[in-house]
C-alpha cells in the first residue's frame, strides 16, 4: 500500500494517542521517518506495543548504559536527552536501536551501527545520508505494510 509520509504519520499519531502512548507525537513521526527510509518502524513499533515495559531512566555505569532490552521506541527521546546533557555513551542490551536513528540524525548526532545490540551513541554527524530517501518519500509515498497499518489502526 502506498500512502504519503504525513498520512502515516498521522495515522500512527491517532493510533497511538487511542492507546495513551507518551510521547506519541515523536514515536509517530520517527515511524514515518523510518519508513520513507525504507526501514521497518512499523514493524517495529508493533512489536514494541506489545511490551510489558515500556520506561527507562538511563543511568550510566563504567560500560555506558544498559537498555535491559527495553524497546528504543519507548526511551529514544531519554536517551537523546541524556546524550546532549552528558556527550557520547555506549548502549548495550539494545532493542529496536532503528528507532534511535531519526533523532540522531535530526539532531546532528553520530550513531554507531543501530541493528547491533551494542552500539555506541553520541560525536558529532557531519552529513544526512538520509536526504535523498527522504526527498523520494515526499515525491512518491512510502510504500508499507497495509496489514500492519490496519492491525494498528484496529487496535485502537
Amino acid at each position: 500500500m502506498r500512502i504519503t509520509r504525513q498520512d502515516l504519520e498521522h495515522g500512527v499519531l491517532r493510533a497511538l494517542q487511542a492507546r495513551g502512548v507518551r510521547e506519541a507525537e515523536k514515536i509517530a513521526w520517527a515511524t514515518a521517518w523510518l519508513e520513507a527510509c525504507l526501514y521497518p518502524g512499523l514493524k517495529l513499533l508493533a512489536e514494541a506495543l506489545a511490551d510489558p515495559v515500556r520506561q527507562l531512566v538511563p543511568v550510566r555505569d563504567g560500560l555506558g548504559i544498559d537498555l535491559q532490552n527495553i524497546s528504543c521506541v519507548w526511551v529514544a527521546t531519554a536517551l537523546l536527552g541524556d546524550v546532549k546533557q552528558n556527550g557520547r555513551v555506549f548502549l548495550r542490551n539494545v532493542r529496536h536501536g532503528l528507532y534511535l536513528l531519526p533523532f540522531s540524525v535530526r539532531d546532528g548526532l553520530g550513531i554507531g551501527c543501530p541493528v547491533d545490540p551494542g552500539f555506541a551513541l553520541g560525536g558529532e554527524r557531519t552529513k544526512n545520508p538520509y536526504t535523498e530517501k527522504l526527498a523520494a518519500a515526499e515525491l512518491s509515498g512510502i510504500e508499507v505494510d497495509e496489514l500492519i497499518l490496519i492491525a494498528l489502526a484496529a487496535q485502537t
